[in-house]
């Protein structure tokens, strides 16, 4: 018999699922790869403002904390005299220093002369927004550093650093009469953003599956299905602890519950309450035992 009349073998299929689950994975390692990298630089960025004449005084300060419900954010603050304003080594001034603040913080910082100036944490105030707008929330802070030593003012230079992950910063800076002014804009860092927007898709996502499971069992008439009200009790208790995971712990009330959690909550409650219902009344009657 001739090769030109054996049957064609029917063309094998190339199975689609595991070439997205590839796809999905190299996505989500790309877009994590360039989470990480943006977050390090943004980190890593240093804002400088004020005069860096020889006889000066230097103030570095690191944002460590972002306490959005207090309104309030945490400077960590090295103040070093330098020139002829410091003693040997410029661990201490030559004279009484004060640093004088803006009217966001609690007071000005003083300094003896000749006594070793350690890192103090200043609390500074939060202008604008609300963390009820979470995810979405930003906020501003005004910081201002001036020096006077021995009654006289002299130059300040300032350096400031973010070391909080879970905001992003953007710095203004000038001066002002040897004052350095430092207009700080806060917002939510790209990661947090991006994980409490996966965390409302999820929400919805999982509403959306328990609305199409109940329906189905109600249209079908399966009765008490228990595997299937396990599984929606469970998701419905496993919404609020997923949902408490939400980085910078956000208080009940948010945006990020009225635009998911709430509704997703309200959906799966409401599902469950209905097949219970109506698998009740599928339910086969039991039949009298006979006389």
């Amino acid at each position: 018999m001739s090769n030109s009349h054996r049957p064609a073998r029917p063309a094998r299929r190339v199975p689609l699922l595991p070439g997205l689950v590839l796809i999905a994975i190299v996505a989500a390692v790309t877009v994590g790869a360039w989470l990480q990298f943006g977050e390090r630089q943004a980190l890593d960025t240093v804002y400088t403002a004020g005069r860096a004449d020889r006889d000066r005084i230097d103030v570095n300060a690191t944002i460590q904390r972002v306490d959005a419900s207090g309104r309030e954010m945490t400077l960590r603050v090295l103040v070093t005299p330098r020139g002829a304003l410091a003693e040997a080594g410029g661990v201490s001034p030559a004279e009484d220093l004060t640093v004088q603040t803006s009217t966001a913080t609690r007071g000005d910082l003083t300094f003896k002369a000749h006594q070793r100036i350690s890192t103090m944490d200043v609390p500074v105030a939060l202008t604008g927004g609300s963390i009820t707008d979470y995810p979405f929330d930003a906020y501003g802070a005004d910081v201002e550093f001036g020096a006077v030593v021995g009654g006289e003012r002299v130059p300040v230079r300032v350096t400031l650093s973010n070391n909080d992950v879970l905001f992003s910063a953007t710095v203004d800076t000038s001066t002002v009469q040897d004052i350095a002014v430092l207009d700080v804009g806060l917002a939510r860092s790209n990661s947090v953003f991006i994980f409490a927007i996966f965390m409302m898709l999820a929400m919805w996502a999982l509403a959306v599956s328990v609305l199409i499971g109940g329906w189905y069992l109600v249209t079908r008439r399966k009765g008490l299905t228990w595997p299937a009200l396990g599984w929606m009790a469970a998701t419905l208790f496993a919404l609020a602890a997923f949902r408490n995971t939400a980085p910078g712990a956000p208080p009940i009330g948010c945006l990020l519950d009225y635009i998911a959690f709430l509704w997703a909550e309200t959906v799966i409650a409401f599902c469950l309450i209905t097949v219970v219902i109506t698998g009740i009344r599928a339910e086969p009657r039991p039949t009298p035992p006979p006389s």
